[in-house]
């Protein structure tokens, strides 16, 4: 019973959140693509592309803690319609910009579009469907949406980046394209994402009962060992710890995504096609990384050297392809990068969830990843500013790679909170 229910939460619940995930994250990064073309047709700058890539995280941050309160007091599916609408429309916008300043602009309606979409997943969707055990690996299952995205998205691009048609550029068609799904599925999760499982057709009156019942016999024993509001919750010393934590992590992560498309061409000179199919590869090894440490933190209970371990290989991943100028070399540092800057991420956000519940979980959720896309901003802003200083990547790499060792040494400094409470979705 207990893995046929699991099955179905898989489906119904994991499934949509993963697309919704892809389409966002396509719809992020595709600039980092967009830039091979777009960049040098519109005079660009390296420090113009860095402001504009991460003046996204601007955006995302103001509407961030706002939008996770809103949709977990409110309905959570309702608000990722909403969001998923509101991004696609602004993304089409992205195939117009001319300026710098529209570029700025339509870069930072799509971060306010977008904000609370992870937060709503990690805080409100999740937690109510899967018991504290389960939530790693559930995380960990939707977050391969990440590395699954660029594995499709990245060939696709390098593609169309060499296609004109219609009077467009390829990387216009590119922006215009990857707006779509965003439109069609913001009006198709609204019917098949329920709010909770009391909602659900597809669960037994037992099932639901059950996961109802866990629910809120977690959330008890959380209020039992401490009582959080909004703002006790997210002046929490340990909340703020993972904000730092994030910030620092999300610093590299964000400078190594967005930038690494365009420093791993500048280096070894392959082709458009060629690099969008070779960043496959990165993708593809760290999601099998990212999901066998859910799976091991599942199983033992253990946090935070499942998170810091990753951290520490990034570190060394970026140290080390900031030292090289052999392409094959390089392309295997970036291999280690990818896979240390998204192998935690499942570990990671089953933490909050297990100390905090409810709006205190959707504040606390929101003001840590608002903390990490300040990094977003960070991370692509400083290697644009060294790059139009130096003529090189190399002191914004050793730099990051820096961020990236002490966001993994404050992993180790966390409490030793376990994924094991009494709940159980039977």
């Amino acid at each position: 019973m207990r893995a046929s229910l699991l099955h179905k939460k898989y489906l119904h619940i994991i499934l949509p959140v993963f697309i919704g995930s892809v389409i966002a994250y396509l719809d992020r990064v595709n600039i980092a693509y967009a830039a091979l073309t777009m960049n040098a047709d519109l005079g660009f700058s390296a420090q113009v592309y860095g402001a504009g890539a991460g003046i996204f995280f601007i955006g995302y941050i103001l509407f961030e803690v706002p939008g996770a309160i809103i949709a977990e007091r409110w309905s959570p599916r309702s608000w990722l319609a909403r969001i998923l609408v509101t991004w696609g429309m602004i993304s089409v916008f992205m195939a117009f910009i001319r300026s710098p300043w529209q570029f700025y602009l339509v870069r930072f309606l799509l971060g306010a579009a977008e904000a609370s979409f992870y937060p709503v997943v990690y805080a409100s969707v999740i937690p109510r469907w899967f018991t504290p055990q389960e939530r790693p690996k559930a995380i960990a299952l939707m977050l391969t949406s990440l590395q699954a995205s660029a594995i499709l998205g990245a060939p696709f691009a390098g593609w169309l980046l060499d296609i004109s048609a219609f009077g467009l550029s390829g990387w216009q068609m590119l922006f215009m394209l990857e707006a779509l799904p965003a439109l069609v599925f913001g009006a198709v999760i609204i019917f098949i994402l329920p709010d909770r499982p009391a909602d659900a057709r597809w669960l037994t009156p037992e099932e639901r009962r059950n996961l109802t019942d866990c629910f809120l016999r977690e959330t008890a024993e959380k209020k039992a060992r401490r009582r959080y509001s909004i703002w006790q919750a997210m002046a929490d010393p340990e909340v703020l710890k993972l904000c730092l934590i994030y910030f620092l992590w999300c610093t590299g992560f964000w400078g190594f995504n967005y930038w690494m498309p365009t420093a791993l061409k500048e280096l070894s000179g392959w082709s458009h096609g060629a690099i969008g199919w070779l960043v496959a590869l990165p993708m593809a090894l760290s999601m099998a990384v990212m999901l066998s440490i859910a799976a091991s933190s599942a199983r033992t209970g253990e946090k935070r050297w499942h998170g810091a371990l990753p951290l520490f290989a990034a570190a060394i991943g970026m140290a080390a392809g900031a030292c090289t100028t052999d392409p094959r070399l390089n392309f295997m540092c970036v291999c280690l990068t990818a896979i240390g800057v998204y192998g935690a991420f499942g570990v990671w956000w089953s933490y909050p969830t297990s100390f905090l519940s409810g709006t205190a979980a959707a504040a606390a959720v929101g003001l840590i990843n608002s903390c990490g896309n300040t990094g977003g901003y960070v991370g692509p802003y400083l290697n644009g500013f060294v790059k139009q200083a130096t003529g090189s990547f190399f002191c914004a790499s050793l730099i990051l790679s820096a961020m990236l060792a002490a966001g993994g040494a404050l992993m180790l400094t966390l409490k030793n909170r376990s994924n094991r409470l009494s709940g159980s979705s039977g």
